[in-house]
């Protein structure tokens, strides 16, 4: 497993908001959670890559956004925030040494945190940063390489993996407040535990001895209730403090790009 970060900017401060207000963010305590997060990672098993290509960008640390990664392809998304899609420049250069690359063109947008892969389906969350144009460039070019995508439409929150992302035996963990469940039909869904709606963000990753079968939950430490509801589901779980990060909008899959499954 191949796994892409990029370290925080110093204008993390200037990021783009959408559904939480702005407060204050400590940048040196974001920098020493994001080596934190990187350090989880490496512990599960991941060869890790940490980019510095965009750190005058502020939001560049939430790399997920810039691509959707395939088992043989990669799909360069271009950004619902014009302020970002600077961002997505370098990090194609860095998966086009690895894969085959394609692009989102206007009028489309897509951003990867609207993406969640289960097996050969592709959830894609149609949010405030990803368009109708969007959703149906990515099925024309997902749908090359055999995946099928489904649309989920998405309120009150960024993106599909804010309110859903998949546990390791493909239940799904969500956040029915902030997504249309009617899009997630035919999948069994499990509720994040009320009082914690920042919950249902979470990565499947490698365990601790590189068995690929017992993979590792990644949670955030802000939602502790959910923590323990993965345990109980009989996964092992990781947390790691992110509170900075969800100052500006954003989570535990949000800090990755994961080439290679676990």
């Amino acid at each position: 497993m191949l796994a892409f970060t990029h370290r925080p900017s110093p204008r993390m401060a200037e990021c783009q908001l959408t559904f939480v207000e702005r407060g204050a963010i400590d940048f040196a305590l974001a920098c020493r959670q994001h080596q934190e997060y990187c350090r989880v990672l490496r512990e599960c098993g991941a060869e890790l890559r940490v980019l510095d290509i965009n750190l005058d960008l502020p939001d560049c640390a939430f790399i997920e956004d810039a691509a959707v990664v395939l088992d043989d392809a990669a799909i360069i998304g271009r950004m619902g925030s014009e302020a970002r899609r600077p961002e997505t420049a370098g990090i194609e250069h860095e998966l086009a040494a690895l894969v085959p690359v394609h692009r989102i063109e206007a009028p489309a947008t897509l951003e990867g945190g609207d993406v969640l892969r289960i097996g050969r389906t592709l959830l894609v969350g149609h949010s405030s940063r990803t368009n109708a144009a969007g959703v149906s460039a990515l099925s024309g070019l997902a749908g090359r390489h055999g995946y099928e995508v489904r649309p989920v439409r998405v309120h009150s929150c960024l993106h599909l993996k804010t309110a859903c992302t998949a546990l390791p035996d493909g239940r799904l963990l969500v956040n029915r407040d902030w997504l249309d469940c009617d899009g997630l039909e035919g999948f069994d869904l499990v509720d994040v535990p009320a009082g914690e709606p920042w919950g249902a963000n979470i990565a499947c990753l490698g365990s601790v001895d590189l068995n690929p079968r017992y993979p590792v939950v990644c949670a955030a430490a802000g939602s502790p209730r959910t923590a323990e509801l993965i345990c109980g589901l009989g996964f092992e779980v990781r947390t790691v403090d992110l509170s900075e990060f969800a100052k500006a909008e954003g989570g535990v899959t949000c800090l990755s790009i994961v080439v290679g499954s676990v």
